[in-house]
């Protein structure tokens, strides 16, 4: 969580770059109504594919509460749509987040912060069952970090950063930075970013540790991480999303409970007809055509 407190060492290595360009399809009526009353992110879509677009460039897409709002709503039209099987969440090229909105915080106090819950809304991302790529250019740093870690999957351009600076400001994370970085970069490189407050990482040590999954050329970013969204897409969608919980359940429950979770789904994907079809293609040597049903 953090804006508007960017130091040259916690900006290192990043360069400047140009901001992406993007703009707003509506794959339904409703999306298009919906996208056209957002003020601080674009959506469009490519095919069976969502891409979601942080959009408040002169604040480096710092996570105000309207546009974790709009990022809820659209995440929730978009998880609705039957047409759509995986969504794709970026930023501009100089910066996926650059933290939550500092000047929106900065005079809280406790009792308002706990009474409304501040924060709990950035959780509903979790309820998402399809599976989102966060596809990470420039500055992921405090809250950027931690909506990043809330997605599936986690593609980086060759200059982003990743931090949780939090510290610095006299707080610490607050959705998810204590609790899912160490699950990714392990107990010691965790407290060190965090109780540190400057030890970012760049993408190919993110990569390296297991927090991104792959690294790409800035510009070729997004392509990448919708043609993966895409192949998840083309699945067949009650068995990606299953397995999206359960992998996701794997951090949450005892190695047996989990087992047996996993076998239960799986003999249940026995009484589904893309079962039989992706089977019954597999003895074929041909092409499966997925209906999820």
């Amino acid at each position: 969580m953090f804006k508007n407190f960017i130091s040259t060492s916690i900006t290192k290595p990043l360069s400047a770059q140009k901001s992406v360009r993007s703009f707003s399809t509506g794959s339904v009526l409703r999306q298009a109504a919906a996208a056209s009353t957002y003020q601080h992110i674009l959506t469009e879509t490519r095919g069976k594919v969502a891409l979601v677009t942080l959009n408040r460039p002169k604040a480096l897409n710092a996570l105000c509460n309207d546009l974790f709002t709009e990022i809820n709503d659209a995440m929730k039209n978009f998880d609705d749509d039957e047409n759509i099987g995986a969504i794709v969440l970026t930023g501009s090229e100089k910066a996926f987040a650059a933290g939550a909105d500092i000047k929106e915080m900065k005079d809280n106090n406790f009792v308002d912060t706990y009474k409304k819950d501040f924060l709990g809304h950035w959780a509903k991302i979790s309820d998402v069952k399809k599976p989102i790529i966060a596809a990470v250019n420039g500055y992921a740093l405090g809250g950027g970090c931690e909506l990043a870690m809330s997605c599936d999957i986690i593609y980086a351009g060759e200059k982003a950063v990743f931090g949780q600076p939090e510290i610095n400001l006299g707080i610490i994370p607050g959705a998810g930075g204590t609790q899912r970085l160490v699950r990714a970069v392990g107990k010691s490189r965790a407290m060190e970013m965090v109780l540190g407050g400057g030890a970012n990482l760049t993408a190919t040590e993110a990569q390296s540790l297991g927090l991104v999954s792959k690294v790409v050329p800035a510009d070729q970013l997004i392509d990448e991480a919708v043609k993966t969204a895409g192949k998840i897409a083309s699945k067949s969608q009650a068995s990606v999303q299953m397995g999206k919980e359960l992998i996701n359940k794997s951090f949450e429950v005892p190695l047996s409970a989990g087992l047996r979770w996993e076998r239960a789904y799986f003999q249940a994907l026995f009484g589904t007809a893309d079962q039989k079809e992706g089977m019954g293609a597999f003895a074929e040597k041909r092409k499966p055509n997925f209906t999820n049903n």
